[in-house]
């Protein structure tokens, strides 16, 4: 019997074709470029695990073992389109171009790092939970009504798909056939509950059914298969053919956060020893050398070239101007309250900028 919704692979574990259809449009300077981005934010990522550990930063949010993931997906939109990413898809922003220093700057908890970006369509990393799924679709309505061929991804986690706003995004987006892809990265765990305890369907995919509109399943650790799927639901979308509901099946290796201790939930050894056989970087790598586009040489230069760009992005982040402590009060209401216009006085008598 035919799965409904079957795992979408361009490559296998060990890197070899399961669907060479796209190996053109997947060349070398495609695989090449990202290889270059997956090994960008993952170097990234490690950076920010250690910056926390050595209190240089506040808590962070880490997603290794997404990057096939989130650089799949970003590199499939276009120059115009728009991203709407969650606190887990700082490496999707970068991909498409988001600024490395505000980014840094965000994570030190700097309110400059909370601006949009002013070089490309990345709205605000989401915090609460699907809130900005809703936020997508009318993104999407809206260059529709402006007559443009730009397109909406919206990205979240397995644990979004149980809130309310999951479900009247994708309503909406399925009335007005938006051009929006709603992007889920199902990595198993929303915080500690596991899946298979949040829901009973046995993929996310299918929960398109109920708003009419395509549902797609797609090897998250698969970067070539993420691109290619991706790159199709936008298409679509460009062509006024609405939205399309991608699950892309992942795995986060560490922590929900640097403030959660995994272990507590799940055993983090098997996790560990699974990671080494499933991770996105190796299974290209693998792939580039089968196709003989495997450089021992480039890579190393790769490697030092992202380590000097965020050793460089890191000082300049500690050696920024100093903050002005009173911005914390000063956006919370349009006239602060009396609480809070109290709490300012308070802090700035003990030193802080006003």
């Amino acid at each position: 019997m035919k799965e409904k919704y079957p795992l979408f692979q361009v490559m296998g574990k060990d890197g070899k074709w399961q669907d060479q259809t796209y190996e053109k449009e997947l060349n070398e300077a495609k695989v090449k470029s990202l290889y270059y981005h997956m090994l960008r934010i993952r170097t990234y990522d490690q950076k920010g695990v250690a910056l926390q550990r050595q209190g240089r930063i506040g808590t962070y949010v880490p997603f290794a073992g997404q990057e096939a993931a989130q650089v799949g997906s970003a590199l499939a939109l276009g120059e115009e389109d728009w991203m709407f990413p969650t606190y887990r898809d700082h490496g999707a922003s970068l991909a498409f171009g988001a600024d490395l220093d505000m980014m840094l700057l965000h994570w030190n908890g700097r309110i400059e790092g909370c601006l949009p970006s002013r070089k490309k369509h990345i709205m605000p990393a989401s915090i609460p939970i699907a809130t900005h799924l809703p936020h997508a679709t009318g993104a999407a309505m809206a260059e529709t009504y402006k007559g443009s061929k730009n397109a909406t991804i919206a990205y979240f986690g397995d644990g979004a798909t149980s809130e309310g706003d999951f479900h009247e995004g994708l309503n909406i987006a399925s009335v007005f056939k938006a051009p929006v892809v709603f992007f889920n990265q199902n990595n198993g765990y929303a915080i500690s509950l596991p899946v298979e305890k949040q829901m009973n369907s046995e993929t996310i995919a299918q929960k398109a059914e109920a708003y009419g509109i395509p549902g797609i399943r797609v090897d998250g650790m698969d970067v070539l298969a993420v691109y290619i799927a991706v790159q199709q639901a936008l298409d679509k979308a460009k062509r006024g053919e609405g939205p399309t509901l991608i699950e892309a099946v992942t795995m986060r290796f560490g922590a929900h956060t640097t403030a959660d201790d995994p272990s507590k939930y799940r055993n983090q050894d098997e996790i560990n020893q699974k990671s080494e056989v499933v991770d996105p970087l190796i299974r290209i790598e693998k792939h580039m050398k089968g196709r003989h586009i495997w450089d021992s040489a480039w890579q190393s230069s790769l490697s030092e070239e992202i380590g000097e760009e965020l050793d460089n992005a890191i000082s300049r982040m500690e050696n920024y101007q100093k903050p002005v402590v009173s911005d914390m009060f000063d956006y919370v209401f349009e006239k602060p309250t009396w609480t809070i216009a109290k709490q300012r006085q308070q802090i700035i008598s003990r030193g802080g900028r006003g």
